[in-house]
């Protein structure tokens, strides 16, 4: 029982809630009185007849929308009214107050009722296969990032046991073959390390509670991974701009996603080539844009559809670091309700813009120089202070 205020003065009256669609069998027998009135009135009233026979096809094929029975009742249906309603026209016809063309209409309207009916058995079983594809779809899916963090869970543990011994190892050692084969085992490791931890972030990344929203200003965050990352690669870093910009997001998720755009930025260019950062937020309402371009390698034409799937590899099938780098970015923009795209020239260099949802504020002013980092652009004098 629902309470609903209809009058005034606080007057409330209580009554049933009707849910839709009704029980079957009520629709049903509502149905049948209601087609056996019409099919009565036929009898009575022969010079009218007209109505209450189109009101029984009009009928059935309302209540079919709703109820949309097996294909044995629906033929038993049909043939039935068919049957009953020819009869009363026939008799119409034979006390002459109906021409006998009025025969043609029965089996025509049921024509078109079982056409009607024929039509709406499919879109129902093909609407059943859609879903039974999309549960076992989304079962997959399911079982797939299960196993994802699993799998990731279950390999941190050993790789970093044995992560550990192998450092262990490798100062205590005294040949210089048996150190670089300890280096070797050690870089290896620290790159299983690597790929679970990014397993397990990209196959966490659909679940709701995934983020961590906090308000961020990205031209801040922008500025302490340069700050990392100059020391660690000699390369030219620039900003080529740097629009004071806070979004709601996850700092740590979003600083990995930019690592690993920073980290993809390096390993395809040289110690003369430029990795330039910007931070733009162009109107209020739009979506920020955080942009990473170097002058690099490049990337072939047919590879770029492909650069942000798992384990994807270059042209001479090896992988490309993690093989996993990309498709984190790729999963965390989207957990932020943004984007990731790329643009690339080959032998001139790729550009990477990461899209978040609109930002809480925008301050309209723009870096200026003055730090250690650059400007905007940073002048031919400063460039080599960008250089380790």
């Amino acid at each position: 029982m629902r309470a609903i205020n209809s009058w005034p003065g606080e007057l409330t009256r209580k009554l049933p809630r009707l849910g839709w669609p009704y029980p079957p069998r009520v629709i049903d027998v509502a149905w049948t009185v209601f087609a056996l009135a019409n099919l009565d009135l036929m009898f009575m009233f022969p010079c009218w007849e007209t109505v209450p026979f189109h009101l029984i096809w009009a009928s059935l094929t309302l209540i079919y929308g709703f109820r949309t029975w097996s294909l044995g009742p629906t033929l038993w249906m049909a043939s039935a009214i068919l049957v009953l309603t020819s009869i009363g026209i026939a008799v119409d016809v034979v006390v002459g107050s109906e021409p006998a063309t009025e025969l043609t209409e029965d089996p025509l309207l049921a024509l078109m009722f079982l056409a009607m009916a024929w039509h709406a058995r499919r879109k129902l079983a093909a609407e059943r296969s859609h879903h039974l594809v999309s549960e076992h779809n989304a079962r997959l899916l399911a079982d797939q990032r299960r196993f994802l963090q699993d799998a990731a869970h279950q390999l941190r543990t050993p790789i970093t046991i044995a992560l550990g011994h192998a450092e262990l190892l490798g100062t205590a050692v005294d040949g210089e073959q048996q150190a670089e084969d300890i280096d070797v085992v050690i870089g290896e490791l620290s790159r299983l390390r690597r790929i679970s931890e990014r397993l397990l972030i990209i196959a966490a990344a659909a679940d709701p509670a995934f983020l961590h929203p906090e308000p961020v200003a990205l031209d801040q965050l922008i500025a302490e991974l340069i700050r990392r990352w100059r020391p660690a690669a000699e390369r030219s870093w620039r900003i080529a701009r740097l629009d004071q910009v806070t979004v709601q997001a996850d700092r740590e998720r979003l600083g990995l996603a930019l690592d690993a755009l920073l980290e993809n930025a390096v390993r395809h260019t040289g110690s003369n080539d430029v990795i330039q950062l910007s931070v733009i937020g162009d109107y209020p309402g739009m979506p920020a844009r955080i942009i990473v371009a170097d002058t690099g390698s490049g990337i072939p034409a047919d590879e770029v559809p492909l650069i942000f799937d798992r384990f994807s590899t270059g042209q001479d099938g090896q992988p490309r670091g993690t093989g996993l780098g990309l498709p984190l970015v790729r999963a965390v923009a989207r957990a932020h309700g943004g984007n990731v795209t790329v643009s690339s020239t080959m032998g001139k260099g790729s550009e990477f813009e990461l899209t978040l949802p609109p930002p809480s504020g925008t301050r309209p002013t723009t870096a200026a120089a003055g730090t250690d980092y650059g400007a905007t652009p940073i002048a031919d004098t400063e460039e080599e202070s960008m250089r380790r």
